[in-house]
């Protein structure tokens, strides 16, 4: 019998100082069962330091953004669904998670989260498997005609450039809008994304035949919607 084969699906919301304050990770099987979960805020950086915010936006990056999400995580502690943890027992969650489902790592957008753990201090050099669930959207679904008549349909677009080129969004959110035949917006805390959003994403994936060898990192040139259009 084959021995059972499981994923961690890492997301994280950072800091204004390039470091993690809500963590999370959810070890699924190819099922999309969860088996376990690590869903904290980091003591020490959340609360110490300003979550990242861009002045000039006026989204959820924003100053107002900013307010909401400080009150929603007051909740979550007030509620308890979140609680505060140590970077040492978040890496010693890690460890016996390895030790005991040896998953693959994967995030949408691997480096940045890798990037943000390291600067934390959370060591996540434990995973002998890792990928970018990203480049695995791209490859295997983003590259779709399917995906981008969804993405036209629901007017999913990046920032125009200054020239006026527009590019397809290739986001966690509008792949599992795809996926599940309808959009909606992330609420930018690391659990949830990763349940609700990553999730639907790697199963989606994973049942596709030789999706590894496909793999590929996000381009803009190759997602730009002026290619989408061919001439009568």
């Amino acid at each position: 019998m084959a021995k059972k084969q499981f994923f961690a699906i890492l997301d994280t919301e950072t800091t204004i100082e390039n470091t993690v304050a809500d963590f999370a990770i959810i070890i699924v099987d190819r099922q999309g069962k969860i088996h376990n979960q690590c869903a904290v805020l980091i003591n020490g950086h959340y609360g110490n330091f300003e979550l990242f915010h861009d002045k000039t936006k006026n989204d959820i990056w924003g100053y107002a953004g900013l307010e909401k999400r400080k009150a929603n995580y007051v909740k979550m502690l007030d509620s308890g669904v979140r609680m505060l943890a140590s970077v040492n027992a978040i890496n010693k969650w890690i460890n016996q998670a390895i030790g005991k489902y040896n998953p693959a790592l994967t995030a949408y957008n691997l480096s940045f989260d890798l990037d943000k753990c390291q600067n934390t201090g959370i060591d996540l050099s434990g995973f002998i498997e890792k990928f970018c669930l990203w480049q695995a959207a791209v490859g295997n679904i983003c590259n779709k005609t399917q995906y981008r008549e969804f993405v036209l349909q629901n007017h999913l677009f990046n920032k125009p450039t200054e020239k006026g080129n527009m590019s397809f969004s290739t986001t966690a959110e509008s792949v599992c809008g795809f996926i599940n035949g309808e959009f909606k917006i992330e609420p930018h805390t690391a659990l949830e994304d990763a349940r609700d959003f990553e999730l639907p994403i790697l199963q989606a994936i994973i049942s596709k035949r030789d999706w590894r060898e496909k793999m590929k990192p996000y381009s803009w040139n190759a997602f730009q919607v002026k290619d989408h259009f061919k001439a009568a």
